[in-house]
């Protein structure tokens, strides 16, 4: 029987988070919580300094009333997912996937707060930011290894078993797997709509995975996600009438990295995260050759910085960082399809 159910989550997550555009962001405006522009970024990016940010509020809320509404539209029609509800372990995993992404944006609003309050582009301090996202990561691995998780996917092998000998290592490489991904998504967030867009292709990638394995929860909650990202888009694109702040950019962080391990398939996150990666490692890479050489590769970055000094418009950096995100996505799909 055909599962209407992500169509639908989509449809809610995209409707709640646009509608709650038009009373996020006037409040956030009369509350001044507007973002402070990075001194040393793109000079032309302080005509954007005031717009309202913390804007991922928005996207948790159309994430949120899309599980709510689509869980009792699913016991309404005896839908697949009610009927997942008997499978404590895939029940928890979906769970435990929102509650990463509920805990890394927490995370993201004290940061934001922070910087808003005291009206300067700093908030946590690195020290902070790391202890907190590592004790988010943590909590919920041992989330998941109570809730059943024993095996981790590895394409054209299978399924690995990470309670013992060698697969042990799994633990150690899956928390600084979360947290370096949750940075990562959080080093994308810098050109009007790029970290919206990208999730939400990443997000319709997590869908087919889900879908075509069975797992109707972590199905329903891509598609949630990718609903909210594509209404948080309509207010974000260029030129954006409100920011997701770290807010935002670490829950959709924690998101991803959650809907990986609740398909049971973490690795594949490097492909339908490659933008992600390469976000980071351009940065890394920066960082290391200027130590080095007291020389630059790039021009700035992460690397979206770069393009934009090369005099690539926003829009166009969105659109093939979107392109590679679903080439990365559909080399993520083929191996589940053919194995």
């Amino acid at each position: 029987m055909f599962d209407f159910l992500p169509f639908f989550a989509v449809l809610v997550g995209f409707i709640a988070t646009y509608i709650l555009g038009f009373f996020v962001i006037p409040f956030l405006k009369k509350l001044k919580f507007g973002q402070t522009i990075r001194e040393d970024g793109p000079k032309w990016h302080e005509g954007k300094s005031g717009t309202p940010t913390m804007g991922g509020i928005m996207m948790f809320g159309g994430i949120f009333i899309a599980i709510i509404l689509s869980i009792v539209f699913s016991f309404i029609t005896s839908g697949k997912l009610s009927l997942e509800f008997g499978d404590s372990t895939r029940t928890a995993h979906w769970i435990a996937a929102f509650g990463l992404a509920i805990g890394m944006g927490a995370i993201g609003f004290v940061d934001d707060f922070i910087k808003v309050v005291k009206k300067r582009n700093l908030g946590l301090t690195a020290r902070q930011k790391t202890f907190a996202q590592l004790l988010v990561s943590a909590t919920y691995l041992i989330a998941l290894l109570f809730s059943g998780m024993h095996t981790t996917y590895i394409p054209f092998v299978g399924n690995v078993n990470i309670l013992s000998g060698v697969g042990l290592i799994f633990w150690p490489i899956a928390l600084f797997f979360i947290y370096g991904f949750t940075n990562a998504v959080n080093l994308t967030d810098g050109v009007d709509g790029l970290a919206s867009s990208v999730t939400l292709v990443a997000c319709c990638a997590f869908m087919v995975l889900a879908g075509y394995t069975n797992f109707h929860g972590a199905n329903m909650l891509a598609a949630a996600g990718a609903g909210a990202c594509g209404g948080f888009v309509m207010w974000n694109a260029h030129p954006a009438k409100v920011f997701m702040g770290d807010t935002g950019s670490m829950m959709l962080g924690g998101l991803v990295v959650g809907l990986s391990f609740a398909i049971g398939k973490p690795i594949l996150l490097i492909f339908i995260g490659i933008i992600y990666l390469i976000e980071a490692f351009s940065v890394m890479l920066q960082v290391a050759y200027f130590k080095k050489t007291k020389k630059r590769i790039f021009k700035m970055t992460p690397i979206h910085h770069h393009f934009e000094m090369c005099n690539w418009s926003e829009e166009k950096i969105v659109f093939v960082f979107s392109i590679v995100t679903l080439v990365g996505g559909l080399l993520a799909i083929l191996p589940v399809v053919l194995w």
